[in-house]
Protein backbone atom coordinates (compact mmCIF):
# COMPACT_ATOMS: atom_id res chain seq x y z
CA UNK A 1 0.00 0.00 0.00
CA UNK A 2 3.01 2.36 0.70
CA UNK A 3 4.04 2.06 -2.87
CA UNK A 4 0.46 3.15 -4.06
CA UNK A 5 0.92 7.08 -6.17
CA UNK A 6 -1.07 8.70 -3.24
CA UNK A 7 1.40 11.66 -4.66
CA UNK A 8 -0.34 12.00 -7.97
CA UNK A 9 -2.88 14.29 -7.80
CA UNK A 10 -3.65 14.55 -11.29
CA UNK A 11 -7.28 13.37 -10.69
CA UNK A 12 -8.54 15.45 -8.22
CA UNK A 13 -7.56 18.43 -10.80
CA UNK A 14 -9.47 16.84 -13.21
CA UNK A 15 -12.56 16.24 -11.11
CA UNK A 16 -13.01 19.38 -10.38
CA UNK A 17 -12.09 20.94 -13.91
CA UNK A 18 -14.60 22.93 -15.34
CA UNK A 19 -17.03 22.99 -12.20
CA UNK A 20 -19.98 25.48 -12.03
CA UNK A 21 -22.40 24.70 -9.27
CA UNK A 22 -23.77 21.90 -7.34
CA UNK A 23 -27.10 21.11 -6.75
CA UNK A 24 -27.77 22.22 -3.20
CA UNK A 25 -28.53 20.08 -1.10
CA UNK A 26 -27.53 17.01 -3.07
CA UNK A 27 -30.69 15.16 -2.42
CA UNK A 28 -33.11 13.83 -5.09
CA UNK A 29 -37.18 13.12 -3.99
CA UNK A 30 -40.20 11.16 -5.59
CA UNK A 31 -43.15 13.19 -6.22
CA UNK A 32 -44.04 11.08 -2.68
CA UNK A 33 -41.19 12.58 -0.92
CA UNK A 34 -39.30 10.21 -0.40
CA UNK A 35 -35.36 9.94 -0.77
CA UNK A 36 -34.15 8.40 -4.19
CA UNK A 37 -30.68 9.93 -4.09
CA UNK A 38 -28.82 11.49 -1.19
CA UNK A 39 -24.86 12.44 -1.87
CA UNK A 40 -24.82 14.76 0.95
CA UNK A 41 -24.86 11.36 2.75
CA UNK A 42 -21.14 10.80 1.55
CA UNK A 43 -19.55 14.28 2.92
CA UNK A 44 -17.83 12.33 5.48
CA UNK A 45 -15.17 11.33 2.51
CA UNK A 46 -13.56 14.41 2.77
CA UNK A 47 -12.13 13.25 5.95
CA UNK A 48 -8.88 11.16 6.32
CA UNK A 49 -9.30 7.82 5.17
CA UNK A 50 -9.78 5.61 8.88
CA UNK A 51 -8.94 2.51 9.55
CA UNK A 52 -11.93 0.77 8.51
CA UNK A 53 -11.58 1.36 4.68
CA UNK A 54 -8.62 0.98 2.21
CA UNK A 55 -6.76 3.77 1.45
CA UNK A 56 -7.60 3.39 -2.33
CA UNK A 57 -10.90 2.73 -2.03
CA UNK A 58 -11.28 6.05 0.08
CA UNK A 59 -9.31 7.83 -2.31
CA UNK A 60 -12.16 6.77 -5.16
CA UNK A 61 -14.97 7.34 -3.15
CA UNK A 62 -13.61 10.99 -2.22
CA UNK A 63 -13.64 11.72 -6.14
CA UNK A 64 -16.76 10.12 -7.26
CA UNK A 65 -18.39 11.53 -4.60
CA UNK A 66 -18.08 15.21 -6.07
CA UNK A 67 -21.02 16.52 -7.21
CA UNK A 68 -22.56 19.49 -9.76
CA UNK A 69 -22.43 20.64 -13.24
CA UNK A 70 -19.28 20.54 -15.12
CA UNK A 71 -18.05 22.11 -18.44
CA UNK A 72 -16.01 19.18 -20.54
CA UNK A 73 -15.64 21.44 -23.67
CA UNK A 74 -17.52 24.38 -25.19
CA UNK A 75 -20.67 22.86 -25.51
CA UNK A 76 -20.47 19.80 -23.94
CA UNK A 77 -21.65 19.92 -20.38
CA UNK A 78 -21.94 16.94 -17.43
CA UNK A 79 -23.98 16.36 -14.11
CA UNK A 80 -22.07 14.30 -11.85
CA UNK A 81 -22.90 12.76 -8.61
CA UNK A 82 -26.58 12.78 -8.70
CA UNK A 83 -26.94 8.81 -9.93
CA UNK A 84 -24.44 5.92 -10.53
CA UNK A 85 -23.39 7.68 -13.95
CA UNK A 86 -23.18 10.57 -15.37
CA UNK A 87 -25.35 12.29 -17.79
CA UNK A 88 -23.48 14.48 -20.55
CA UNK A 89 -25.68 17.29 -22.06
CA UNK A 90 -24.29 18.70 -25.98
CA UNK A 91 -25.67 22.33 -27.03
CA UNK A 92 -27.09 22.28 -30.22
CA UNK A 93 -28.62 24.77 -32.42
CA UNK A 94 -31.87 25.42 -30.61
CA UNK A 95 -31.52 23.03 -28.01
CA UNK A 96 -29.44 20.33 -26.29
CA UNK A 97 -28.70 16.63 -26.97
CA UNK A 98 -29.08 14.61 -23.76
CA UNK A 99 -26.50 11.97 -23.33
CA UNK A 100 -27.31 9.02 -21.21
CA UNK A 101 -29.74 10.22 -18.71
CA UNK A 102 -28.94 8.18 -15.56
CA UNK A 103 -30.93 5.34 -14.14
CA UNK A 104 -34.18 7.19 -12.51
CA UNK A 105 -36.66 9.81 -14.09
CA UNK A 106 -36.27 11.53 -10.65
CA UNK A 107 -32.26 12.23 -10.98
CA UNK A 108 -32.11 12.92 -14.42
CA UNK A 109 -34.88 15.68 -14.16
CA UNK A 110 -32.96 17.08 -11.33
CA UNK A 111 -29.76 17.31 -13.70
CA UNK A 112 -31.20 18.65 -16.44
CA UNK A 113 -32.84 21.50 -14.23
CA UNK A 114 -29.60 22.39 -12.80
CA UNK A 115 -27.92 22.37 -15.99
CA UNK A 116 -30.96 24.76 -17.53
CA UNK A 117 -30.12 27.03 -14.26
CA UNK A 118 -27.15 28.01 -15.47
CA UNK A 119 -27.33 27.26 -19.38
CA UNK A 120 -30.87 28.70 -20.07
CA UNK A 121 -33.66 27.05 -20.28
CA UNK A 122 -32.88 24.80 -23.42
CA UNK A 123 -35.24 22.64 -24.72
CA UNK A 124 -34.30 18.65 -25.14
CA UNK A 125 -33.92 17.48 -28.69
CA UNK A 126 -32.45 14.72 -28.95
CA UNK A 127 -31.28 11.81 -26.21
CA UNK A 128 -28.22 9.30 -27.02
CA UNK A 129 -28.00 5.93 -25.11
CA UNK A 130 -24.45 4.72 -25.47
CA UNK A 131 -25.05 1.39 -24.38
CA UNK A 132 -27.90 -1.33 -22.79
CA UNK A 133 -27.00 -0.60 -19.34
CA UNK A 134 -30.33 0.74 -17.03
CA UNK A 135 -27.91 4.00 -15.76
CA UNK A 136 -27.72 4.50 -19.44
CA UNK A 137 -31.30 5.11 -20.36
CA UNK A 138 -33.39 4.64 -17.33
CA UNK A 139 -34.08 8.38 -16.24
CA UNK A 140 -35.36 9.20 -19.92
CA UNK A 141 -38.74 10.01 -19.09
CA UNK A 142 -36.87 13.11 -16.90
CA UNK A 143 -35.58 14.68 -19.70
CA UNK A 144 -38.26 13.87 -22.72
CA UNK A 145 -41.53 12.14 -23.43
CA UNK A 146 -40.63 11.75 -26.58
CA UNK A 147 -40.81 13.36 -29.99
CA UNK A 148 -37.15 13.94 -30.43
CA UNK A 149 -34.53 11.76 -32.34
CA UNK A 150 -33.26 9.13 -29.76
CA UNK A 151 -29.89 7.06 -30.78
CA UNK A 152 -28.87 3.80 -29.56
CA UNK A 153 -26.54 0.91 -30.93
CA UNK A 154 -27.94 -2.22 -32.94
CA UNK A 155 -29.13 -4.74 -30.26
CA UNK A 156 -29.87 -2.04 -27.51
CA UNK A 157 -33.33 -3.06 -27.08
CA UNK A 158 -32.79 -6.52 -27.03
CA UNK A 159 -30.02 -6.45 -24.53
CA UNK A 160 -32.00 -2.98 -22.75
CA UNK A 161 -34.80 -5.41 -22.08
CA UNK A 162 -33.82 -8.61 -21.50
CA UNK A 163 -31.08 -8.03 -19.10
CA UNK A 164 -33.80 -6.65 -17.12
CA UNK A 165 -36.33 -9.55 -17.80
CA UNK A 166 -34.90 -12.85 -17.98
CA UNK A 167 -32.53 -12.92 -15.05
CA UNK A 168 -33.59 -9.87 -13.51
CA UNK A 169 -35.13 -11.20 -9.95
CA UNK A 170 -31.71 -12.29 -9.72
CA UNK A 171 -29.85 -9.70 -10.90
CA UNK A 172 -31.66 -7.29 -8.38
CA UNK A 173 -31.23 -9.33 -5.59
CA UNK A 174 -27.02 -9.73 -6.20
CA UNK A 175 -27.15 -5.81 -6.40
CA UNK A 176 -28.39 -5.28 -3.34
CA UNK A 177 -25.14 -6.80 -2.21
CA UNK A 178 -22.92 -5.12 -5.21
CA UNK A 179 -24.05 -1.83 -4.62
CA UNK A 180 -24.92 -2.18 -0.84
CA UNK A 181 -27.55 0.41 -1.02
CA UNK A 182 -29.05 -0.94 2.47
CA UNK A 183 -25.82 -0.02 4.38
CA UNK A 184 -24.65 3.08 6.22
CA UNK A 185 -23.00 5.57 4.42
CA UNK A 186 -20.01 6.04 6.91
CA UNK A 187 -16.45 5.13 7.44
CA UNK A 188 -17.58 1.66 8.64
CA UNK A 189 -20.39 0.84 6.07
CA UNK A 190 -20.98 2.13 2.13
CA UNK A 191 -17.95 4.33 1.04
CA UNK A 192 -19.37 4.17 -2.64
CA UNK A 193 -19.53 1.20 -5.49
CA UNK A 194 -16.15 2.10 -7.26
CA UNK A 195 -17.78 2.99 -10.77
CA UNK A 196 -19.74 6.01 -8.63
CA UNK A 197 -21.42 5.87 -5.24
CA UNK A 198 -24.19 3.24 -5.11
CA UNK A 199 -27.54 3.29 -7.45
CA UNK A 200 -30.72 5.72 -7.27
CA UNK A 201 -33.97 4.11 -6.16
CA UNK A 202 -36.37 6.42 -8.67
CA UNK A 203 -38.22 5.35 -11.45
CA UNK A 204 -37.20 4.10 -14.27
CA UNK A 205 -38.17 4.02 -17.85
CA UNK A 206 -37.46 3.67 -21.53
CA UNK A 207 -38.42 4.96 -25.06
CA UNK A 208 -37.34 3.05 -28.04
CA UNK A 209 -34.57 4.89 -29.67
CA UNK A 210 -36.00 6.19 -33.08
CA UNK A 211 -32.24 5.82 -34.66
CA UNK A 212 -29.89 2.50 -34.89
CA UNK A 213 -26.54 2.97 -34.96
CA UNK A 214 -25.38 -0.21 -36.91
CA UNK A 215 -21.79 0.51 -38.20
CA UNK A 216 -18.96 1.83 -37.04
CA UNK A 217 -18.52 5.22 -38.88
CA UNK A 218 -21.69 6.16 -39.21
CA UNK A 219 -22.50 9.51 -38.53
CA UNK A 220 -25.56 11.31 -37.28
CA UNK A 221 -26.75 14.81 -37.23
CA UNK A 222 -28.91 16.38 -33.91
CA UNK A 223 -29.65 19.76 -33.88
CA UNK A 224 -26.70 20.49 -35.16
CA UNK A 225 -24.68 18.31 -33.03
CA UNK A 226 -22.68 15.85 -35.81
CA UNK A 227 -21.33 12.93 -34.32
CA UNK A 228 -19.35 9.81 -35.47
CA UNK A 229 -19.87 6.68 -34.12
CA UNK A 230 -17.75 3.71 -33.31
CA UNK A 231 -19.63 0.04 -32.36
CA UNK A 232 -17.97 -1.67 -29.30
CA UNK A 233 -20.42 -4.69 -28.80
CA UNK A 234 -19.52 -7.78 -26.49
CA UNK A 235 -16.77 -5.38 -24.48
CA UNK A 236 -18.56 -3.59 -21.33
CA UNK A 237 -22.27 -4.35 -22.81
CA UNK A 238 -23.60 -6.22 -25.14
CA UNK A 239 -24.99 -3.37 -27.24
CA UNK A 240 -22.58 -0.03 -26.52
CA UNK A 241 -20.85 2.36 -28.53
CA UNK A 242 -18.39 5.21 -28.29
CA UNK A 243 -19.06 8.93 -29.62
CA UNK A 244 -17.11 11.07 -31.22
CA UNK A 245 -17.97 15.01 -31.80
CA UNK A 246 -15.51 16.21 -33.97
CA UNK A 247 -16.93 20.03 -33.79
CA UNK A 248 -16.07 19.66 -30.37
CA UNK A 249 -13.12 17.96 -30.34
CA UNK A 250 -14.44 15.41 -27.73
CA UNK A 251 -14.66 11.60 -27.61
CA UNK A 252 -17.68 9.89 -25.57
CA UNK A 253 -15.74 6.76 -24.56
CA UNK A 254 -19.27 5.61 -22.94
CA UNK A 255 -18.27 3.00 -19.94
CA UNK A 256 -15.25 1.53 -22.17
CA UNK A 257 -12.52 3.17 -20.83
CA UNK A 258 -13.15 4.77 -17.40
CA UNK A 259 -10.97 5.42 -14.25
CA UNK A 260 -10.95 1.82 -12.69
CA UNK A 261 -10.55 -1.29 -13.88
CA UNK A 262 -14.23 -2.70 -15.04
CA UNK A 263 -15.71 -5.80 -14.94
CA UNK A 264 -15.23 -8.43 -17.22
CA UNK A 265 -18.61 -10.42 -15.23
CA UNK A 266 -20.39 -8.49 -12.71
CA UNK A 267 -20.95 -9.76 -9.42
CA UNK A 268 -24.32 -9.57 -9.57
CA UNK A 269 -24.44 -11.58 -12.75
CA UNK A 270 -24.37 -10.64 -16.53
CA UNK A 271 -23.33 -12.46 -19.71
CA UNK A 272 -19.23 -12.79 -19.34
CA UNK A 273 -17.53 -9.80 -21.47
CA UNK A 274 -14.44 -10.22 -23.84
CA UNK A 275 -11.88 -9.17 -22.89
CA UNK A 276 -9.85 -9.70 -26.35
CA UNK A 277 -12.61 -7.35 -28.11
CA UNK A 278 -12.50 -5.00 -25.41
CA UNK A 279 -8.93 -4.50 -25.76
CA UNK A 280 -9.37 -4.06 -29.59
CA UNK A 281 -11.82 -1.97 -29.55
CA UNK A 282 -9.88 0.91 -27.73
CA UNK A 283 -6.57 0.43 -30.07
CA UNK A 284 -9.32 1.12 -32.98
CA UNK A 285 -10.49 4.08 -30.67
CA UNK A 286 -6.86 5.51 -31.09
CA UNK A 287 -6.66 5.12 -34.42
CA UNK A 288 -9.72 6.44 -35.63
CA UNK A 289 -10.58 9.71 -33.19
CA UNK A 290 -6.77 10.31 -31.35
CA UNK A 291 -5.95 12.75 -33.53
CA UNK A 292 -8.71 15.32 -33.20
CA UNK A 293 -9.59 14.49 -29.71
CA UNK A 294 -8.72 17.25 -26.93
CA UNK A 295 -10.61 15.68 -24.13
CA UNK A 296 -12.24 12.12 -23.74
CA UNK A 297 -15.15 11.35 -20.98
CA UNK A 298 -17.16 8.60 -19.86
CA UNK A 299 -20.39 7.86 -18.81
CA UNK A 300 -18.77 7.54 -15.32
CA UNK A 301 -16.07 9.26 -13.26
CA UNK A 302 -14.37 12.55 -15.01
CA UNK A 303 -12.70 13.61 -18.09
CA UNK A 304 -9.26 13.56 -19.63
CA UNK A 305 -7.84 16.23 -21.34
CA UNK A 306 -4.59 16.26 -23.55
CA UNK A 307 -3.56 14.32 -27.01
CA UNK A 308 -0.38 12.93 -24.74
CA UNK A 309 -2.45 12.17 -21.44
CA UNK A 310 -5.42 11.07 -23.42
CA UNK A 311 -3.63 8.66 -25.32
CA UNK A 312 -1.64 7.45 -22.08
CA UNK A 313 -4.90 6.90 -20.55
CA UNK A 314 -6.89 4.79 -23.44
CA UNK A 315 -3.65 2.70 -24.18
CA UNK A 316 -2.87 1.69 -20.45
CA UNK A 317 -6.59 0.46 -20.67
CA UNK A 318 -6.13 -1.07 -23.57
CA UNK A 319 -3.44 -3.11 -22.04
CA UNK A 320 -5.03 -3.80 -19.10
CA UNK A 321 -7.86 -6.06 -20.50
CA UNK A 322 -5.46 -7.49 -23.04
CA UNK A 323 -3.28 -8.77 -20.09
CA UNK A 324 -5.93 -10.13 -18.27
CA UNK A 325 -7.26 -12.21 -21.40
CA UNK A 326 -3.60 -13.34 -22.33
CA UNK A 327 -2.57 -14.04 -19.00
CA UNK A 328 -5.69 -16.25 -18.60
CA UNK A 329 -5.36 -17.59 -21.66
CA UNK A 330 -1.60 -18.08 -21.09
CA UNK A 331 -2.06 -20.02 -17.44
CA UNK A 332 -5.12 -22.22 -18.31
CA UNK A 333 -3.47 -23.91 -20.89
CA UNK A 334 -0.31 -24.46 -19.04
CA UNK A 335 -3.29 -26.61 -16.43
CA UNK A 336 -3.92 -23.89 -14.27
CA UNK A 337 -7.85 -23.60 -12.87
CA UNK A 338 -9.59 -20.27 -12.38
CA UNK A 339 -8.91 -19.88 -8.80
CA UNK A 340 -5.29 -20.64 -9.27
CA UNK A 341 -5.00 -18.04 -12.26
CA UNK A 342 -6.61 -15.20 -9.96
CA UNK A 343 -3.81 -16.29 -7.07
CA UNK A 344 -0.97 -15.82 -9.59
CA UNK A 345 -1.24 -13.31 -12.15
CA UNK A 346 0.01 -9.72 -11.14
CA UNK A 347 -0.87 -6.14 -13.20
CA UNK A 348 2.30 -5.11 -15.00
CA UNK A 349 4.32 -1.89 -12.68
CA UNK A 350 3.15 0.41 -14.78
CA UNK A 351 -0.75 -0.15 -14.61
CA UNK A 352 -0.07 -1.16 -10.88
CA UNK A 353 0.95 2.65 -10.61
CA UNK A 354 -2.19 3.92 -12.75
CA UNK A 355 -4.92 4.61 -10.62
CA UNK A 356 -7.66 4.04 -13.18
CA UNK A 357 -6.37 0.45 -13.47
CA UNK A 358 -7.09 -0.58 -10.04
CA UNK A 359 -9.86 -2.87 -9.13
CA UNK A 360 -12.07 -0.46 -7.14
CA UNK A 361 -15.07 -2.11 -9.27
CA UNK A 362 -13.61 -4.90 -11.15
CA UNK A 363 -10.52 -6.80 -9.73
CA UNK A 364 -8.10 -9.01 -11.11
CA UNK A 365 -9.24 -11.85 -9.18
CA UNK A 366 -12.65 -11.65 -10.34
CA UNK A 367 -11.90 -10.75 -13.78
CA UNK A 368 -9.35 -13.50 -14.65
CA UNK A 369 -12.35 -16.13 -13.25
CA UNK A 370 -14.22 -14.61 -16.02
CA UNK A 371 -12.34 -15.00 -18.24
CA UNK A 372 -11.55 -18.92 -17.46
CA UNK A 373 -15.40 -19.05 -17.46
CA UNK A 374 -15.83 -17.67 -21.20
CA UNK A 375 -13.58 -20.30 -22.61
CA UNK A 376 -13.96 -23.36 -20.18
CA UNK A 377 -17.25 -22.95 -18.12
CA UNK A 378 -17.13 -23.54 -14.40
CA UNK A 379 -15.95 -27.12 -14.75
CA UNK A 380 -12.54 -27.08 -13.95
CA UNK A 381 -11.76 -30.84 -15.14
CA UNK A 382 -11.30 -32.53 -11.54
CA UNK A 383 -13.62 -34.87 -11.82
CA UNK A 384 -14.04 -34.54 -7.32
CA UNK A 385 -16.06 -31.27 -8.46
CA UNK A 386 -18.12 -32.98 -11.36
CA UNK A 387 -20.73 -33.95 -8.94
CA UNK A 388 -20.17 -32.63 -5.34
CA UNK A 389 -23.64 -32.05 -3.08
CA UNK A 390 -24.87 -28.88 -3.21
CA UNK A 391 -23.19 -26.57 -0.22
CA UNK A 392 -25.79 -27.19 2.49
CA UNK A 393 -24.98 -31.08 1.83
CA UNK A 394 -21.36 -30.55 1.76
CA UNK A 395 -21.70 -27.87 4.71
CA UNK A 396 -23.33 -30.51 7.23
CA UNK A 397 -20.75 -33.46 6.06
CA UNK A 398 -17.97 -31.18 6.50
CA UNK A 399 -19.00 -30.13 9.76
CA UNK A 400 -19.58 -33.46 10.85
CA UNK A 401 -15.85 -34.82 9.93
CA UNK A 402 -13.95 -31.55 11.48
CA UNK A 403 -16.06 -32.24 14.91
CA UNK A 404 -19.21 -30.87 15.17
CA UNK A 405 -20.07 -26.76 15.08
CA UNK A 406 -18.54 -26.20 18.24
CA UNK A 407 -15.36 -27.66 16.61
CA UNK A 408 -15.91 -25.95 13.10
CA UNK A 409 -16.26 -22.42 15.26
CA UNK A 410 -12.91 -23.48 17.31
CA UNK A 411 -11.16 -23.87 14.03
CA UNK A 412 -11.85 -20.89 12.27
CA UNK A 413 -11.20 -19.21 15.63
CA UNK A 414 -7.47 -20.04 14.95
CA UNK A 415 -7.39 -19.09 11.76
CA UNK A 416 -8.68 -15.73 12.68
CA UNK A 417 -5.66 -15.59 15.02
CA UNK A 418 -3.26 -15.92 12.04
CA UNK A 419 -5.38 -13.68 10.03
CA UNK A 420 -6.35 -16.07 7.54
CA UNK A 421 -9.76 -14.46 7.20
CA UNK A 422 -10.70 -16.00 3.83
CA UNK A 423 -10.07 -19.62 5.47
CA UNK A 424 -12.09 -18.63 8.53
CA UNK A 425 -14.83 -17.47 6.26
CA UNK A 426 -15.07 -20.57 4.61
CA UNK A 427 -15.02 -22.80 7.54
CA UNK A 428 -17.64 -20.62 9.33
CA UNK A 429 -19.61 -20.63 6.04
CA UNK A 430 -19.95 -24.57 6.81
CA UNK A 431 -20.99 -24.14 10.42
CA UNK A 432 -23.78 -21.73 9.03
CA UNK A 433 -25.22 -23.92 6.08
CA UNK A 434 -25.04 -26.85 8.54
CA UNK A 435 -26.92 -25.17 11.13
CA UNK A 436 -28.25 -21.67 10.79
CA UNK A 437 -28.79 -21.65 14.53
CA UNK A 438 -25.51 -21.56 15.36
CA UNK A 439 -25.21 -18.32 16.80
CA UNK A 440 -21.69 -18.31 17.69
CA UNK A 441 -20.77 -19.17 14.12
CA UNK A 442 -23.09 -16.24 12.42
CA UNK A 443 -21.54 -14.12 14.82
CA UNK A 444 -17.60 -14.72 13.85
CA UNK A 445 -18.95 -15.26 10.19
CA UNK A 446 -20.34 -11.17 10.32
CA UNK A 447 -17.24 -10.34 12.12
CA UNK A 448 -15.06 -11.98 9.48
CA UNK A 449 -17.16 -10.38 6.93
CA UNK A 450 -16.79 -6.82 8.15
CA UNK A 451 -13.23 -6.94 8.35
CA UNK A 452 -12.78 -8.31 4.89
CA UNK A 453 -14.90 -5.54 3.72
CA UNK A 454 -12.53 -2.84 5.48
CA UNK A 455 -9.69 -4.31 3.93
CA UNK A 456 -10.62 -4.33 0.38
CA UNK A 457 -9.86 -2.11 -2.14
CA UNK A 458 -12.57 -3.06 -4.19
CA UNK A 459 -15.87 -1.48 -3.52
CA UNK A 460 -18.27 -4.20 -4.55
CA UNK A 461 -16.32 -6.84 -2.62
CA UNK A 462 -16.40 -4.30 0.48
CA UNK A 463 -20.33 -4.28 0.04
CA UNK A 464 -20.71 -7.51 -0.43
CA UNK A 465 -19.06 -8.51 2.62
CA UNK A 466 -20.39 -6.29 4.36
CA UNK A 467 -24.27 -6.84 3.28
CA UNK A 468 -23.27 -10.41 4.14
CA UNK A 469 -22.31 -9.60 7.87
CA UNK A 470 -25.73 -7.18 7.67
CA UNK A 471 -28.03 -9.90 6.61
CA UNK A 472 -26.38 -12.32 8.92
CA UNK A 473 -27.66 -10.23 11.75
CA UNK A 474 -30.31 -8.72 10.70
CA UNK A 475 -31.81 -11.19 8.27
CA UNK A 476 -32.56 -10.83 4.51
CA UNK A 477 -32.84 -6.89 2.79
CA UNK A 478 -35.10 -7.12 -0.25
CA UNK A 479 -33.93 -5.41 -3.20
CA UNK A 480 -35.31 -1.71 -3.38
CA UNK A 481 -36.21 -1.07 -6.39
CA UNK A 482 -39.56 -2.65 -8.65
CA UNK A 483 -38.14 -4.45 -11.93
CA UNK A 484 -39.64 -4.22 -14.58
CA UNK A 485 -40.94 -0.98 -14.52
CA UNK A 486 -44.02 -0.10 -17.07
CA UNK A 487 -41.70 0.47 -19.71
CA UNK A 488 -39.69 -2.36 -20.10
CA UNK A 489 -42.37 -4.77 -20.52
CA UNK A 490 -44.06 -2.63 -23.14
CA UNK A 491 -40.89 -2.66 -24.69
CA UNK A 492 -41.15 -6.82 -24.96
CA UNK A 493 -41.35 -8.00 -28.43
CA UNK A 494 -43.84 -11.00 -28.72
CA UNK A 495 -40.98 -13.85 -29.06
CA UNK A 496 -39.83 -11.88 -25.72
CA UNK A 497 -43.10 -12.41 -24.28
CA UNK A 498 -43.28 -15.81 -24.59
CA UNK A 499 -39.42 -16.53 -23.69
CA UNK A 500 -40.76 -14.84 -20.31
CA UNK A 501 -43.39 -17.52 -20.16
CA UNK A 502 -41.13 -20.18 -20.86
CA UNK A 503 -38.70 -19.39 -18.15
CA UNK A 504 -41.21 -19.57 -15.17
CA UNK A 505 -42.50 -23.21 -16.25
CA UNK A 506 -42.27 -25.86 -13.43
CA UNK A 507 -40.52 -28.21 -15.39
CA UNK A 508 -42.02 -31.35 -13.48
CA UNK A 509 -44.90 -29.90 -12.75
CA UNK A 510 -45.46 -29.76 -16.74
CA UNK A 511 -44.31 -32.71 -17.06
CA UNK A 512 -47.07 -34.58 -18.35
CA UNK A 513 -48.85 -31.34 -19.72
CA UNK A 514 -49.46 -31.00 -23.60
CA UNK A 515 -51.43 -28.33 -24.95
CA UNK A 516 -51.13 -25.97 -28.01
CA UNK A 517 -51.99 -22.29 -28.21
CA UNK A 518 -52.37 -20.51 -31.55
CA UNK A 519 -51.83 -16.44 -31.59
CA UNK A 520 -52.85 -14.41 -33.71
CA UNK A 521 -51.62 -11.01 -33.23
CA UNK A 522 -54.08 -8.83 -35.84
CA UNK A 523 -52.47 -5.35 -35.45
CA UNK A 524 -48.98 -7.05 -36.14
CA UNK A 525 -50.62 -9.15 -38.81
CA UNK A 526 -48.51 -12.79 -37.23
CA UNK A 527 -49.28 -15.88 -35.66
CA UNK A 528 -47.34 -17.80 -33.24
CA UNK A 529 -47.68 -20.94 -31.95
CA UNK A 530 -47.09 -21.84 -28.35
CA UNK A 531 -46.67 -25.60 -27.31
CA UNK A 532 -46.16 -26.96 -24.00
CA UNK A 533 -44.71 -30.88 -23.59
CA UNK A 534 -42.23 -32.35 -21.69
CA UNK A 535 -42.13 -29.31 -19.33
CA UNK A 536 -40.96 -26.98 -22.26
CA UNK A 537 -42.91 -24.55 -23.65
CA UNK A 538 -41.94 -23.29 -26.81
CA UNK A 539 -43.21 -21.11 -29.39
CA UNK A 540 -42.62 -20.63 -33.47
CA UNK A 541 -43.26 -17.83 -36.26
CA UNK A 542 -45.84 -18.29 -38.55
CA UNK A 543 -46.12 -22.09 -38.53
CA UNK A 544 -47.32 -24.36 -40.99
CA UNK A 545 -50.53 -25.99 -40.69
CA UNK A 546 -49.76 -29.23 -39.29
CA UNK A 547 -52.78 -29.79 -36.93
CA UNK A 548 -55.27 -27.83 -35.01
CA UNK A 549 -54.07 -26.01 -32.00
CA UNK A 550 -55.78 -26.75 -28.56
CA UNK A 551 -56.50 -23.10 -28.68
CA UNK A 552 -56.73 -20.48 -31.09
CA UNK A 553 -56.84 -16.75 -29.98
CA UNK A 554 -57.17 -13.59 -31.86
CA UNK A 555 -55.89 -10.49 -30.64
CA UNK A 556 -53.40 -7.71 -30.15
CA UNK A 557 -50.05 -7.55 -28.93
CA UNK A 558 -51.46 -4.88 -25.69
CA UNK A 559 -54.12 -7.86 -25.46
CA UNK A 560 -51.56 -10.51 -24.68
CA UNK A 561 -49.78 -8.26 -22.53
CA UNK A 562 -52.71 -7.92 -20.52
CA UNK A 563 -54.03 -11.26 -20.66
CA UNK A 564 -50.22 -12.96 -19.37
CA UNK A 565 -50.79 -9.79 -17.06
CA UNK A 566 -53.69 -11.36 -15.31
CA UNK A 567 -56.77 -9.33 -16.71
CA UNK A 568 -58.29 -12.66 -18.26
CA UNK A 569 -59.89 -13.33 -22.08
CA UNK A 570 -61.58 -10.65 -21.77
CA UNK A 571 -62.52 -9.12 -25.82
CA UNK A 572 -59.89 -11.63 -27.08
CA UNK A 573 -61.34 -13.41 -29.85
CA UNK A 574 -61.38 -17.12 -29.47
CA UNK A 575 -61.85 -21.07 -30.32
CA UNK A 576 -61.38 -24.10 -28.52
CA UNK A 577 -60.74 -24.95 -24.98
CA UNK A 578 -60.22 -21.97 -23.30
CA UNK A 579 -59.30 -24.25 -20.15
CA UNK A 580 -56.06 -24.48 -21.62
CA UNK A 581 -55.38 -21.44 -20.52
CA UNK A 582 -56.00 -22.25 -17.00
CA UNK A 583 -53.87 -25.23 -17.62
CA UNK A 584 -50.89 -23.21 -18.58
CA UNK A 585 -51.10 -20.79 -15.51
CA UNK A 586 -51.41 -23.77 -13.42
CA UNK A 587 -47.96 -24.74 -14.08
CA UNK A 588 -45.59 -21.42 -13.83
CA UNK A 589 -43.73 -20.70 -11.32
CA UNK A 590 -42.92 -17.26 -9.71
CA UNK A 591 -39.23 -15.91 -8.88
CA UNK A 592 -38.06 -15.53 -5.08
CA UNK A 593 -37.12 -11.76 -5.09
CA UNK A 594 -35.55 -11.89 -1.72
CA UNK A 595 -33.98 -15.47 -1.60
CA UNK A 596 -31.19 -16.94 0.92
CA UNK A 597 -27.20 -15.83 -0.04
CA UNK A 598 -24.75 -16.35 3.54
CA UNK A 599 -27.74 -19.07 4.54
CA UNK A 600 -28.70 -21.85 3.15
Amino acid sequence: MADLPFHDRADFEDADRGFIAALTPGVVKSVDGDVVWDNDAYDFLKEDCPRTAHPGLWRQGALCARQGLYEVTDGIYQVRGLDLSNMTLAEGETGVVVIDPLISTECAAAALKLYRAHRGDRPVTGVVYTHSHVDHFGGVRGVTGGGVPILAPAGFMEHAVTENVYAGPAMARRAVYMYGPALPRSPEGQVGAGLGMTVSTGTMSLIPPTTEVTRTGQEEVVDGVRMIFQLTPGAEAPAEMNVFFPGRRALCLAENATHNQHNILPLRGAQVRDARAWARYLTEALALFLDGTDVAFASHHWPTWGRERIERFLSQQRDLYAYLHDQTLRLLNKGLTAAEIAEVVQLPPELEQAWHAHGFYGSVSHNVKAVYQRYLGWFDGNPAHLWEHPPKDSAIRYVECLGGGAAVVAFARRYIDENDLRFAAQLLNHAVFADEGNKEARDLLAEVYTRLGHGAENATWRNFYLMGALELADGIVPATADRPEADFFAALSVEQIFDSIAIRVDGPRAWHERLTIDWHLTDLGRRYRTSLSNGAFVQQRDPGDDGAADLTLRLTRAQLAGLLSGKGVEGVEREGDTNVLRRLVAVLDHPVPDFAIVTA
